[in-house]
């Protein structure tokens, strides 16, 4: 996240990331795989410090002071500043990393130009809003999540061009994430009726209360009646699945 809208809208809405957005051990090592070699690493809008590495040198970049005070004891030294400007020298990281930012910088080209400025290999963990919006808690119950991510997420294609990247691959979504981002719950449709799991993810917490409380009481519904289980009989066989994430590589 970065930006001065990121920064109010975190200060807001991001007190319990420290607590729903845990890092998930598989998708962990996607990103450690994805870091190779790189000894030193820059995490650009690190927030809590979810899939911050803690086996080589690492330096976060955040400007939440909400985000900052959920970062453990431990954690990586700090360094309040944004994506579009980062206060740091050319070519000082071997990598840098982004998750689940990307779609909350105020000029994108900008912050993925500091990104390569800064650093030889780019990490950049993201997802395509089109496959996203056919999820089905955002298709069936909350559609404006949707027109939310549409507006202020870039497409794929633009940050895998940018960073001139090697490779796009695909981050399938375990049943039992531990990350609480917003599809994570797809096999477990009744965590999106408690409020400290949507509070969790940007995009309802960005929506109208009156249309999250219409989307959430059919859901309920649903649920109650069996009707979500029977629209959706084929997910309860899967053990992961993919909802559009995606691990973007350069360098």
């Amino acid at each position: 996240m970065t930006g001065i809208a990121a920064r109010a809208r975190y200060d807001r809405i991001g007190r319990g990331y420290r607590e729903r957005r845990r890092a998930d051990p598989r998708i962990e090592r996607q990103i450690r795989t994805a870091l190779g070699d790189a000894a030193t690493v820059v995490n650009i809008g690190a927030g809590a410090g979810s899939y911050e590495p803690t086996d080589r040198f690492v330096v976060a970049v955040e400007p939440s002071e909400t985000m900052l005070a959920q970062r453990p004891l431990g954690a990586a030294p700090v360094v309040r500043g944004v994506a579009e400007a980062l206060p740091l020298p050319d070519g000082s990281f071997d990598a840098s990393l982004a998750t689940f930012t990307v779609h909350h910088w105020s000029d994108v080209r900008a912050g993925l130009a500091e990104m390569r400025r800064v650093a030889r290999r780019h990490v950049v963990l993201t997802f395509d809003y089109e496959i996203c919006g056919e999820f089905w808690a955002w298709r069936d119950y909350f559609p404006d999540t949707t027109e939310i991510e549409a507006a202020r997420a870039p497409l794929v294609e633009v940050i895998a061009s940018s960073l001139d990247a090697g490779r796009v691959e695909v981050v399938p979504v375990p049943w039992d994430c531990t990350d609480g981002f917003g599809a994570a719950y797809w096999r477990r449709p009744e965590a999106y009726l408690d409020p400290t799991v949507r509070a969790s993810i940007s995009s309802l917490a960005e929506m109208a209360p009156a249309r999250i409380a219409d989307g959430v009481e059919r859901l309920r519904a649903d649920l109650e009646s069996g009707a979500w289980a029977r629209r959706n009989a084929e997910l309860l066989t899967l053990d992961e699945a993919d909802f559009g994430y995606r691990l973007i590589v350069a360098g």
